[in-house]
């Protein structure tokens, strides 16, 4: 994890740098600075901190509070910087102050977090330079239900959720599609989050007949009942959403069971030398690191190609595809990404990786 101590000493040295030689493509790096969210905010700034400095661009670093009504402040920032592009935004509060100011400077802004569809269907309707290098909402539900559509569409699937919004909201999406799509599960149902065990549960899918299993749920619930279900020698294929990208305690998860999740993208393969390179500064490349620090190499290389069309930046995000350490990038004419950053992941050892079988 990365300590803060450690991380302000590596940004006092980007900080530095990007005094030392003014140079290249000016990029602004939004993200909070101070508690609570200073952990999230020192991610997003080392990496694209990191990659701003070997790239020979210029960094300027802007607090992100995401209060209320404080994004007029952060474009103003932005703007008396002179910044060609900027990066970072955790928060949509920042982005819904900031996007009016920023369309008017002709400086696009390039979230890492945000994902609300609103604030997207706002920013294409007002002309707002606002683009999302972060999953957009709904595309875990999308991802889910092609994976259950693809790999599951003859055999007998269970629905099941804790009951919290989004595990609700989550797995009746997914029923919607397969309904949609003339596929009834064999069995639905709400179950009590938090349980030391779910043998009943378990008991009932069988006696359902399922034998695939989508749960809407956290990671500690899903492994438990993946548990019980083994030690009750009952077979289920069990697929999980993003929420099972969390601590593997108090229950371990078992291997073999699958989720739809972000990956941890510094075990791809096409990452392996930037998380290498950022360990070697004393950065754990993990959360917002690497995302934040491909949004940097865009943010550059589009603003590198702008000066050298003599076009705005914003024309060079819309219409090039980005080689970067989180994958290929591309933005659709929505401003969205073009794929869908989710994947099909297997729980085997001490992380999640792509199933052995072809199924990705």
């Amino acid at each position: 994890m990365i300590k803060l101590r450690g991380i302000a000493a590596f940004l006092a040295l980007l900080g530095a740098a990007a005094e030392s030689h003014a140079a290249g493509v000016t990029i602004g790096v939004v993200a909070p600075q101070n508690r609570p969210l200073a952990l999230l905010g020192a991610q997003i700034a080392a990496g694209a901190g990191f990659e701003i400095q070997q790239s020979g661009n210029t960094l300027v670093a802007i607090n992100e509070t995401c209060e209320d009504n404080s994004g007029a402040a952060v474009a103003d920032a932005l703007v008396n910087a002179k910044v060609q592009v900027a990066v970072g935004f955790l928060c949509s509060e920042t982005l819904e102050g900031a996007l009016p100011k920023l369309k008017d400077a002709n400086i696009p802004a390039i979230t890492v977090s945000v994902r609300s569809r609103i604030l997207m269907e706002d920013a294409l309707k007002n002309g707002w330079p606002l683009f999302r290098a972060a999953p957009a909402d709904g595309a875990e539900a999308a991802k889910v239900i092609e994976v259950i559509l693809k790999d599951w569409a003859a055999d007998p699937i269970a629905l099941i959720e804790d009951g919290t919004i989004h595990g609700r909201e989550l797995t009746e999406a997914v029923r919607n599609a397969l309904e949609q799509n003339g596929l009834k599960p064999v069995f639905t149902d709400t179950y009590r989050p938090g349980q030391e065990q779910q043998i009943a549960l378990v008991r009932r899918l069988k006696r359902a007949g399922a034998t695939r299993v989508f749960i809407g749920g956290d990671r500690n619930d899903i492994a438990v009942i993946a548990r019980d279900a083994k030690a009750e020698n009952i077979q289920l294929s069990i697929l999980g959403g993003d929420a099972m990208r969390a601590a593997n305690q108090p229950q371990p998860l078992a291997d073999g069971v699958r989720a739809v999740a972000l990956p941890e993208y510094a075990l791809l393969p096409e990452s392996a030398a930037t998380a290498d390179a950022l360990r070697a500064k004393g950065v754990e490349p993990e959360g917002y690191v690497l995302p934040s620090l491909a949004a940097a190499l865009i943010a550059g290389q589009a603003g590198q190609a702008a000066t050298a069309a003599g076009k705005p930046l914003q024309e060079m995000l819309l219409g090039a595809t980005f080689q970067t350490p989180v994958g290929t990038v591309a933005f659709t004419s929505a401003h969205e990404l073009s794929q869908n950053p989710y994947r099909l992941l297997e729980w085997r050892g001490n992380g999640f990786f792509p199933p052995a079988a072809p199924t990705q």
